[in-house]
């Protein structure tokens, strides 16, 4: 099998799902952020992932971060994947099918129990612990806030309920309801319509290099919380801030 170059499927994805993109929009420098009205969150600068990942190795002693990383490489492929060809799942099957492909790939195990439990962690995330003060913070400086999410509804609301960020959110917004994911446009437009706002009016904070690509691709101010200190992705497109918690973002919209 050859191997599977991930930034060479992101350009290629882009152009596939995400025609018509429009080019980014620079943020400009001085008073950009005085017009940001709404703030729109992916789940991962919010929700803390890693324990999904501690459990692999403690079910897979040795060999849990290669399963870790096997599967979070597909599961993001597969769902790109599944939108290209037409055969649209959501997060839940994409993540579960990548699971046991990972599984199969590093000749592990995995019985069902064990897939039962990797799956519902899921379903146990709670915040990084900067998010819960940093996100009340942004609500008392008047921002509307969204999670714009390719996770299933079920995931985000066990997310916020799991943080004790019940009230927190305006909006939450799944790409399930467009049978789509990020970085297809479509995705991005979400947060436009559910807050009745223009692109440059709307903050989207991303957690992973190729989602802040894409939000900027399509025109919104951007800023990628980096909390794994990665090097930006050759996308093209540069968010117009970055920094590695919350409580940074909060400085920015400040600033």
């Amino acid at each position: 099998m050859l191997p599977f170059d991930r930034r060479a499927f992101l350009s290629l994805a882009a152009a596939g799902i995400a025609s018509g993109v429009l080019t980014a929009m620079p943020l400009a420098q001085a008073g950009a952020n005085a017009r940001i009205k709404a703030i729109a969150f992916d789940a991962f600068p919010v929700f803390d992932p890693r324990p999904v990942f501690a459990l692999a190795e403690q079910l897979f002693p040795g060999k849990g971060a290669a399963l870790s990383n096997a599967w979070r490489t597909r599961q993001f492929e597969y769902q790109w994947l599944r939108v290209i060809y037409g055969r649209y799942v959501n997060f839940w099957q994409a993540t579960d099918d990548a699971l046991v492909f990972a599984a199969e790939l590093l000749n592990l195990d995995l019985t069902p129990e064990k897939r039962s439990k990797l799956m519902n962690a899921y379903l146990e995330l709670n915040a990084w612990s900067d998010a819960p003060p940093a996100l009340r913070e942004l609500k008392r400086m008047g921002f509307k806030l969204a999670l714009l999410s390719n996770a299933t509804p079920k995931i985000l609301d066990a997310g916020i309920n799991n943080a004790g960020l019940m009230g927190v959110f305006d909006k939450v917004l799944s790409t399930d309801a467009i049978r789509s994911f990020k970085p297809d446009p479509r995705a991005y437009q979400m947060a436009m319509d559910a807050f009745k706002l223009p692109r440059e009016a709307i903050l989207f904070v991303a957690f992973a290099g190729w989602d802040a690509a894409g939000a900027k691709s399509f025109g919104y101010p951007t800023y990628w919380v980096n909390r794994l200190g990665l090097p930006a992705e050759k996308l093209g497109a540069l968010p117009d801030g970055s920094g590695k918690t919350l409580t940074d973002l909060v400085a920015f919209v400040n600033a």
